[in-house]
């Protein structure tokens, strides 16, 4: 197969000679938006992320498989993909690990108040904080039960904690205490103290956390957004936390960068971090694997 891989895939020299010792003809873009460096009737196959979103997938007219680095599709134009028959797959599993040590990490944060304590330290005062929670006997409400949603599960229960999940194809998992339709999820977000998004970004999603949610979340519960920013509505979030939430832990954004302006920035009950919780030393392994396993079934 004609291979077009992109900067998107961080492989080594070796990974890449052993994908040619399968057979594959290799060529090799650092950048998504430069300028194509092959004929783009003779690409096959594409291991990226981006690169439709500067390159019109139509001019690829031998297309016939994508591999991407990323766990979701949103960036890819399936309806076409789904037309032309093309084989495509995402990252699933590759992530899921190291985002939900983030989510984890990210509500301990907040309930033992770390960033409180760093500033005391920064600042050489020695002064107890009376009013921390333990995650023990919370209850956890994972919307979008995949792979990073029951990774989450598993941390969370290991805590001693009640996990609920709702998903658009209910399942069951040894890590929930139950899982039901999405469309169930107010009858949840009302006694979750801890509310993790990890579902992705459809037009069914988009804008799905808006005041009409947060309105029904429970009082003094957590956010925490790892999934797709835009599946959150900002200004609604910032009225939340200033009136029901106790807090969020926000990972990715409707607009990245988030603008310097924005008053999330400053928010004492905040912790935003750049599009972050994906970052591992154990993700170019399983993306390897993941690939050339993908390669051999096509």
């Amino acid at each position: 197969m004609n291979l077009l891989i992109t900067g998107a895939f961080h492989c080594t020299n070796e990974q890449l000679e052993y994908i040619k010792s399968l057979g594959h003809n290799v060529t090799f873009m650092q950048y998504e938006k430069d300028e194509l460096p092959c004929d783009y009737s003779s690409v096959e196959g594409i291991i990226g992320n981006g690169i439709f979103l500067h390159h019109n997938i139509e001019k690829f007219t031998s297309l016939r498989f994508i591999q991407l680095t990323s766990a979701g599709f949103d960036r890819a134009p399936m309806e076409y993909i789904k037309d032309k028959g093309i084989r495509i797959f995402n990252a699933r599993g590759v992530y899921s690990i190291p985002m939900a040590e983030f989510a984890l990490c990210g509500v301990l944060s907040l309930y033992k108040d770390f960033s409180g304590f760093y500033s005391k330290q920064k600042a050489h005062v020695w002064e107890k904080q009376r009013g921390l929670s333990e995650l023990f006997g919370k209850t956890v409400l994972v919307v979008g039960a995949g792979s990073v949603g029951e990774e989450c599960a598993k941390r969370f229960s290991a805590m001693g904690c009640r996990v609920l999940g709702v998903d658009i194809v209910p399942n069951s998992s040894e890590y929930f205490e139950k899982i039901v339709h999405m469309d169930e999820i107010d009858n949840f977000l009302n006694i979750a103290d801890i509310v993790i998004l990890t579902l992705p970004l459809t037009e069914n999603t988009r804008n799905m956390f808006n005041d009409d949610k947060f309105s029904v979340m429970k009082k003094g519960s957590v956010l925490i957004n790892i999934a797709r920013g835009a599946i959150v509505n900002t200004n609604d979030l910032i009225v939340a936390l200033s009136n029901n939430l106790k807090g969020a832990v926000l990972d990715v954004f409707e607009t990245e960068p988030l603008d310097e302006d924005n008053p999330l920035w400053d928010m004492k009950n905040v912790i935003l971090t750049p599009h972050n919780s994906f970052v591992s030393d154990g993700n170019n392994y399983r993306l390897f694997n993941l690939v050339i396993d993908n390669l051999k079934n096509v």
